[in-house]
């Protein structure tokens, strides 16, 4: 089953331009040909506090989604180290689409 993967509107304007240009082509590989196809397989739930969420590993960055139906929503892309101090207002966004 194919997944449709939507990116917050912060992620492509602030967490990928941030990234070094190999590293964006990494994650970017990963998010479509992992999340694109099994995101249960490859992703892990996350807990406590942000119980409902998944995260993907790539290398020492992390990719926080939630999956709806058919639909990965890409939240979060970050440095381990910083990921999970993201403000709370990206985890209530819902796409109009």
């Amino acid at each position: 089953m194919a997944y449709r993967v939507v990116y917050h509107p912060e992620v492509l304007a602030e967490d990928l331009p941030k990234l070094p240009r190999n590293l964006r082509s990494r994650i970017h590989q990963a998010i479509q040909q992992r999340l694109g196809t099994e995101p249960s397989h490859y992703g892990e739930p996350l807990r406590h506090t942000l119980k409902g969420y998944w995260k993907l590993r790539v290398g020492d960055y992390r990719v926080i989604f939630q999956l709806r139906n058919d639909c990965v929503l890409v939240i979060e892309i970050g440095h381990r180290k910083d990921i999970y101090a993201a403000p709370i207002r990206r985890f209530l966004w819902r796409p109009t689409a």
